[in-house]
Parts: structure tokens; sequence; C-alpha cells
């Protein structure tokens, strides 16, 4: 018999379909070796080493990072601006005296220093609107990191249950090649005797093979989806790999809740939701902002500054002694000689440090700026940023119409696949008591193969098809679970 593999291929295209755009980053990362514990992995160690290793995770985090350094720049803005300045220099030839302005000709060495600062008291809010507009980006890059984790949560779930579902698989398939097995040794003995049709034998040899070909395609599947999940684990593929098992037997009942309802928890738990939120109001405050530098700003600003130069120098008076003016009075009818007082002074150079302390000068001051026209870049701007608010507007409401077709596509999914199970338990219930009565008659020689073989197939088929439904039915209820925020194991 040919196994018909229907279902099990759309399993994983479903799975594959959610890795796609992981595989080709993570194919190039660097590999993390499994647990000390061996090769055995559980649901949760897979998660943590696919938190681990995943480069477009970490590249979400990097950009979060990015946005809180965004809005610590922005909360910055609110200091005033300090600087210093210190300048050295010489000047040869012809030039002014710093202390007396007259011209020297002569080279003088000379030092500025200046500190000054500015704080901006108001511009229209800008500053206040565009720190809150890098805050609530920065809360959307959070959710963007976590939307990263949940989906990457969902998508190693789904690759390992479609791991556990190949092993059932095959294991079935094994359990169908040996029963085959079993009657070509039966009828190998009877055609020896010549007591049976050697078509019969022939028939059921046929049925081994198709048995064994099925058991080597599903031993294949099997593998190839251990190299998917070693693959999005970014683990080095290991065909020894085995998981701990997950009875599904526990997820197998109906599901609570409706679209409606799944879609109302989903709009305040699931991140994206969040993330496309985050990012409108963000946009709405960057509007705000370049608003605001449309007002006129007002600052204060104050300095403090001081200088040298080598010219500087001050007298030094060595003495002093009376001499005539030129001047006199007339004293009793004569003229009497006016005498001054007349020092003698020596140069002396003003030193470093006193000319430090003395050249000091201060300033406050208060400016307003008033934008008249600035080749309307500011104006482009505010209009640019209305854009920016209308792109995110439509992004969010775009992530509520497909979030709410994917909850509704969701459900009908798993309530067709929930219909499917119930209806295959019951068929393999029925082929099972077929077989088995079909299997006795065979036996005693009552019915022919081909009798046999169809009452075989019809079991084998059910059976393998149960097995897919069951795991498919699991795969969908996570996906609800996911739009809810619930664990997903």
């Amino acid at each position: 018999m040919k196994i018909s593999f229907f279902y099990l291929v759309r399993i994983s295209a479903i799975v594959t379909g959610l890795l796609t755009y992981s595989n080709a980053v993570n194919a190039q990362a660097e590999t993390t070796s499994l647990p000390d514990t061996g090769i055995h992995l559980t649901l949760q160690q897979a998660v943590e080493i696919a938190f681990k290793n995943n480069l477009e995770l970490k590249q979400a985090e990097l950009q979060s990072q990015s946005r809180k350094l965004d809005y610590k720049e922005a909360k910055a803005m609110q200091l005033p601006d300090v600087n210093g300045s210190i300048e050295h220099g010489r000047n040869q030839g012809r030039s002014i005296d710093p202390f007396t302005n007259t011209y020297l000709n002569q080279n003088i060495d000379y030092a500025n220093y200046g500190l000054n600062s500015g704080l901006l008291l108001f511009q229209g809010l800008s500053t206040r609107h565009f720190i809150k507009q890098q805050q609530l980006a920065s809360k959307a890059g959070e959710m963007d990191v976590q939307q990263n984790r949940d989906n990457l949560t969902l998508q190693v779930i789904l690759a390992y249950f479609a791991v556990l579902s190949a092993e059932d698989l095959t294991v079935q398939i094994d359990n169908q090649a040996t029963v085959s097995r079993k009657q070509v040794e039966r009828l190998t003995i009877l055609n020896s005797e010549g007591t049976i049709n050697p078509s019969q034998l022939y028939d059921l040899k046929g049925q081994l093979a198709n048995d064994e070909i099925s058991l080597i395609n599903t031993r294949n599947q099997l593998e190839a989806a251990k190299l998917t999940l070693s693959q999005l684990l970014n683990l080095p593929y290991d065909s020894t790999l085995r998981l701990e098992r997950i009875s599904p037997e526990q997820f197998l009942t109906t599901y609570e809740g409706t679209p409606a309802g799944i879609y109302q928890v989903a709009l305040k738990e699931l991140a994206m939701v969040k993330a496309a939120e985050l990012r409108k109001q963000s946009a709405e405050k960057g509007v705000k902002a370049w608003k605001g530098q449309l007002w006129p700003s007002l600052s204060l600003n104050a300095g403090l500054y001081t200088n040298y130069s080598s010219a500087a120098s001050t007298q030094q008076l060595l003495s002093s002694s009376d001499v005539p003016s030129g001047d006199y009075v007339l004293l009793n009818g004569g003229k009497e000689p006016v005498y001054t007082t007349q020092g003698s002074y020596a140069q002396q150079k003003i030193a470093y440090v006193d000319q430090f302390k003395n050249n000091y000068s201060t300033n406050v001051n208060f400016g307003i700026r008033i934008p008249i026209l600035n080749g309307f870049t500011t104006r482009l701007q505010v209009s640019q940023s209305k854009l920016d608010l209308q792109n995110a507007d439509i992004v969010e409401k775009t992530t509520r119409i497909r979030l709410q077709q994917s909850i509704e596509q969701a459900w009908f999914n798993m309530t067709a696949t929930y219909k499917r199970y119930k209806a295959l338990i019951e068929q393999v219930n029925a082929f099972q008591e077929s077989f088995r009565t079909t299997e006795v008659r065979f036996n005693e020689g009552v019915l022919n193969s081909v009798d046999y073989l169809v009452a075989k197939n019809n079991l084998d088929r059910a059976s393998t098809n149960l097995i897919v439904a069951r795991y498919e039915y699991v795969f969908r209820t996570r996906i609800l679970d996911y739009y809810q925020s619930k664990p997903l194991w």
C-alpha cells in the first residue's frame, strides 16, 4: 500500500511558511551546543535555545536598545548646554595691545578662556513633545522584541510537534509493516505446503513492499522534521536528537471561546497590536513637536571669560623728587615757580595668574529667536510628520483587520480539524473491527487476499490520518492560544 501523506504535507507547509523568514538568517549563525543532558530536548529547552541563537531576535533587541538611547538623548535636551573654550596663540608684527588699545610692533603671546551656558526655556513645547515621541517609540521597540519572541516560540512549538507527529507516524507504519511481514511469513509456509493460491502470497509480498517504502518515506519525513527544528534552533543537525514526548490527548478537548472574543483579547494582549498603537501615538507627538518649531523660542544664556597677554605690564615706582612744573603763581608782586612731584617708574610684566584672576568678565542675557523664513524647512517637516501619522494610522488599522481575519481563519481551521479528528476516531474504530473480522476469516482461508488488503489498507489509511489530525488540531489550538497570549506549553 502506498500511504497518502496529504495531511502531513499540509501541516509541514504551515510550519515551513512560518519558518521561511528566519531560516535564511539562522543558517549562517554561530551554533550552540546541545544541553549537557545529552541529545534529549524538552520543549522549554528548545524555546530557550531558539531565544539564545536566533539572529533576528537579537537584531530586534539591538533596535530596541537603540530606541531607548534615542529616548535618553531626547530627555537630555532639557539640560542646559555648557561649553568651555581655551585659545593660545602668538601675534607677530604690528598688533593691538589688548590692555591699552595702542599699536605695538612686537611679538605678543596671548590666551583667551571662556565658559558659556545656554538653556532653552520655551519653544512651543516642541522639546516636551519630542521626548514623548521618543518614549513611545522606545516602548514600541520593546513590543517588537516581545512579538519576535512570541512568533519564535510558536514556530518552535509547531516544529517540535511536527517531529512528534512524524515519530508517531513512523511507529504506526512500522506496525503496519510488521503485520504484513507476519502474514507473508505465514503464507510462505502455506504456499510451500501447496494449501493456498500463490497469488495470495505475492499480493501480501507486494503489500509488505509498499509498507516498507512507506516506512522509509516516513523516516525521511521524521529526519526532515528534525532538520527543520535544528535549523530553527540554529543547532547542527543530529539524527540522534530525541524530544521529550508530549501527549496530545491532554489538548484534545473542545476549544472554548469565539472568534470575536479571541479578537477582543488579542487587541489587549498581542504585542504587535500594542506596537502599532504606540507608533501611531508616537507619530502624533511628532506632528506636535515639529509644529512647536514654528513658535518663537526663548533662551537664557550666561558666560564667564578671562584672558592673558604677554604685552600686559604695570609700572613700579622706584623714587620721587620735586621738580618745577613750568607754572608759577603771583606772590607779593613777584612770580613764584610751582613744583610738582615726579616719580621714577620701571616697567614690570603682569604675572599670568594675576591676569587670569583680574581680567575675568561675565554676562547674562535672555534671547528670543523668531522663525521668519528658513526655506520652509520646518513647514515641510510638519507636512512630512503628518504623512507619517497617516501611515501609522493605516498600519494600525491594517494590523487590526489582518489580526481579525487571521483569527477567523485560525478558528475555522481549528473547527474543521476537530470535526475531522472526531470523524476519524469513529472511522478507525469501525475499520479496526472490520479488519479484525476480515483477518480472522482470511487466516481461516475463507476470504481472498484482495478483500484482506482492502480492509488492511482502509485501517492503515484511517490510522495515519488520525495521527495527523490529532497533532494538527493541537497546532491549531496553540495558534489560538498565541492570539490570546496564553502559555503555549
